[in-house]
């Protein structure tokens, strides 16, 4: 039936009748004016080609630009809504909720817009950067600027934690590429033993190094420090710092302006004039080492050490101090200053060592090699010399020889003197003993030796008495009661006691069998004047500028 019949199959064979149509109608010379069109098309094409195939595959080896441009744009990992928006100059993104990633690091924020022309992107809400496997930055406002890769975070608490290390502030602009994160308003940073606070900053993400400027303050359990800018290495403990600062613990306190402090260790090195102050001595110095555990210190460079209770000052170039010990060694234009009443002891020496009794803060004071004594009423000079705070008493050593302002002179092997009250009371000479008195009547000198001395003084240190034990022998001139000079007096006794009145002999008295004779004045030769080792020195009498160094 015809309608039966599919109607593709009709069209089909319809056609294939019009293709046979078309052959058998054929017209021979219109079909070789196609196949001619065909050549020469082809042959246009074929020419072309050889033509322009140079550009072509000039195009084909030109490096690929885009590619890297890509490569250096902040990449969108993942966000909840993205819009695209399109204006004149700038192609941007909205994005909600999203996750960027660029050179390795995430950023996270409620909202952000991407600005892909120039790179950049502005974040708000729960701002997050993730960055390796330790270094978090929070904020409510982010700026990125991929280009150069700084990051600048915001809001009422920005926070970058790496570690175990936490720094809080306002605002946080971040060197991603170099690794250095600033802040410019107070911050706060937090370890497991540190709290510092400053109101300016820089971290260095790499070495672990903060710098912090400004009302610099560390505090710990152990101490508070405090100071203008401090460089705080996080990983070594040591802290660097620059300007006036304090170190306050539970045992006293260091005040200087430039050193470092290890807050581990609590060693800590000063390199300009520093302090250190607790309730037992005060340690000055132009550099200083201490031990914050110990409260050991070493100075140099003009030191000064004052120990409180007794009032005893120690000068030199260089100086050590041990708190534990109650010991202290200076050396280099050493001197000691012991203040008792309203008088001064001065003793200068090549060394001096002081060393404090805990029980009752008495205090043992010893000069070593050329030492020079120096107080208002009497001065001296030895090798070496001890004082004992606790019984007032010094001793000479070495050749050892003594002034008075009361006219006389005392040597022998060693001396004693014994204080009270701050003055001298007794002399105990011991060897080779020898005793001058300057006789400003006669204008001569009255001498006493002997092997041992006993010279007591009475107030204002005026010489009173003179007890002579062994090879006792004395020159002295006598005086009428007209205080008219009446001859020398030459005595030889193996004891003797001499009363003393303004430098001269008022009486004397011989224990054993003395062998002595009265020179008349007009008869005294000048050899008999002076018994055998008479050397007047005054002229070595230190004054008190020379045993403090003021004067060679």
């Amino acid at each position: 039936m015809a309608t039966g019949q599919d109607p593709a199959k009709g069209k089909r064979k319809k056609s294939n009748m019009n293709k046979k149509n078309s052959a058998v109608t054929c017209n021979p010379f219109k079909l070789f004016g196609v196949i001619n069109i065909k050549r020469n098309i082809f042959q246009l094409t074929f020419f072309a080609l050889l033509i322009f195939s140079p550009y072509l595959f000039a195009q084909k080896a030109l490096p690929p630009t885009q590619p890297l441009q890509n490569e250096n744009l902040v990449e969108i990992l993942k966000s909840d809504e993205l819009e695209i928006i399109n204006q004149p100059g700038d192609e941007s993104r909205r994005v909600t909720n999203g996750v960027f990633r660029h050179k390795g690091a995430l950023l996270y924020s409620n909202l952000a817009i991407q600005h892909i022309n120039s790179n950049m992107i502005e974040a708000f809400g729960n701002v997050r950067i993730v960055q390796g496997d330790t270094i978090t930055v929070t904020g409510d406002t982010l700026y990125y600027y991929g280009n150069t890769r700084l990051a600048i975070v915001s809001g009422k608490k920005t926070v970058l934690k790496d570690t175990k290390k936490t720094l809080t502030t306002r605002k946080i602009e971040y060197d991603m590429a170099n690794g250095f994160a600033y802040y410019k308003q107070p911050g706060r940073t937090v370890d497991e033993e540190n709290v510092l606070t400053s109101k300016e900053g820089v971290y260095n993400t790499t070495t672990k190094e903060f710098t912090y400027y400004k009302n610099v303050k560390l505090v710990n359990k152990k101490y508070t420090l405090t100071t203008d800018t401090l460089l705080y290495n996080s990983l070594t403990k040591w802290s660097y710092f620059n300007g006036k600062t304090k170190i306050v613990n539970k045992d006293g306190t260091v005040v200087g302006t430039k050193g470092q402090y290890n807050t581990e260790s609590t060693q800590s090195a000063f390199h300009t004039r520093t302090t250190v102050d607790n309730e037992t001595y005060t340690l000055t110095a132009d550099s200083l080492v201490v031990d914050g555990k110990s409260n050991d210190g070493k100075g140099k460079g003009n030191v000064v050490i004052v120990a409180k209770k007794d009032k005893t000052v120690l000068n030199g170039d260089e100086g050590y101090y041990w708190k534990t010990k109650g010991y202290s060694k200076i050396f280099g234009h050493a001197y000691v200053r012991n203040v008792v009443s309203q008088d001064t002891l001065y003793i200068r020496a090549d060394t001096l060592y002081s060393f404090e009794n805990a029980r009752d803060s008495t205090r043992k004071l010893i000069g070593d090699r050329n030492v020079f004594i120096y107080k208002s009423d009497f001065q001296g000079k030895c090798d070496s010399i001890t004082y004992n705070t606790a019984d007032s008493i010094i001793r000479f050593f070495r050749k050892p020889i003594l002034w008075s302002d009361q006219h006389y002179q005392m040597e022998a092997d060693s001396i004693t003197a014994f204080l009270v009250s701050n003055e001298i009371n007794r002399m105990l000479l011991k060897g080779k003993s020898f005793v001058i008195t300057e006789d400003t009547l006669v204008k001569q000198f009255n001498q006493v030796k002997g092997r041992t001395i006993n010279a007591y003084f009475q107030t204002g240190n005026k010489l009173k008495q003179v007890l002579v034990d062994g090879n006792g022998e004395s020159a002295y001139y006598a005086v009428d009661d007209k205080q008219k000079n009446i001859g020398l007096n030459r005595v030889e006794c193996g004891r003797m006691n001499l009363l003393f009145e303004d430098n001269r002999v008022q009486r004397i008295a011989f224990i054993g069998k003395p062998d002595g004779k009265l020179i008349p004045p007009s008869k005294i030769k000048p050899a008999e004047r002076q018994l055998d080792g008479f050397n007047w020195r005054i002229a070595e009498k230190p004054t008190k500028a020379k045993t403090t160094w003021q004067e060679k």
